[in-house]
This record gives C-alpha cells, structure tokens and sequence, in this order.
C-alpha cells in the first residue's frame, strides 16, 4: 500500500514536471513572480510578529494584502496572457499588461491610503 502511494507520487510529480517544462518562459516568469510575492508575504508576516507584534495593525496588514494583492493580480496576468486559455484569445498581452499595471497602481495606492 505504502510502495503503491510513493509511485503514484513520484509518476504525479514526474507529469507535473514534464507538463511544466512545455510551458512557455513568459508564464514561467510570472509564475516565479507570483512565488516571490507569496513568499516575501508570508516571511513579512513572520518577521513583523516576531520583531514588531501587532500594534500598528494596519501597517502589518497593509504589507501583506499588498503581497497578496500583487499575487491574486498577476495570477489574472497569467490567466489573460496564456495563449491555450480560449476565453481571452482576442484581448493582446500588450493590454493585459497595460491592466495589470494600472491595476497595481490602484492596489497600492488604497494600501498607501490605508496606512494613513
């Protein structure tokens, strides 16, 4: 049983990979840009607990729904910009960057809002 779940693991992790690797390197980028956005969020998380606490509460939360924010944005790049995604085939990369720019300007301008 045990042999059974380690193989099906191994051959899940084996197609993931090698699906992966036919991805196109535009998406990759994102994809690493959405891990960094992640990560800097929940090491931001830890790191301000640990050292600050959770006085300035808005500020702890602002830092982190701008992480977060930055994510879930890029994610709707990635979705818009895939070209095997049919229901955007007729809207240019050119224009999904263009909204997730100016869609990040609006993110981070509320958060600066928000801080005060």
């Amino acid at each position: 049983m045990v042999k059974s779940t380690s193989k099906d693991a191994q051959d899940l992790f084996h197609s993931l990979h090698s699906a992966y690797t036919a991805t196109p390197t535009n998406l990759k980028i994102i994809d690493l840009y959405v891990c960094f956005a992640v990560f800097t969020a929940l090491i931001q998380q830890v790191a301000y607990m640990a050292l600050v606490g959770s006085f300035p509460f808005n500020s702890f939360l602002s830092g982190v729904l701008s992480c977060i924010g930055t994510a879930v944005l890029a994610v709707c790049l990635r979705i818009q910009v895939n070209k095997e995604n049919k229901e955007f085939k007729d809207l240019a990369p050119e224009r999904a960057f263009a909204d997730f720019v100016l869609c990040n300007l609006v993110l981070h301008l509320v958060i600066i809002n928000f801080l005060g």
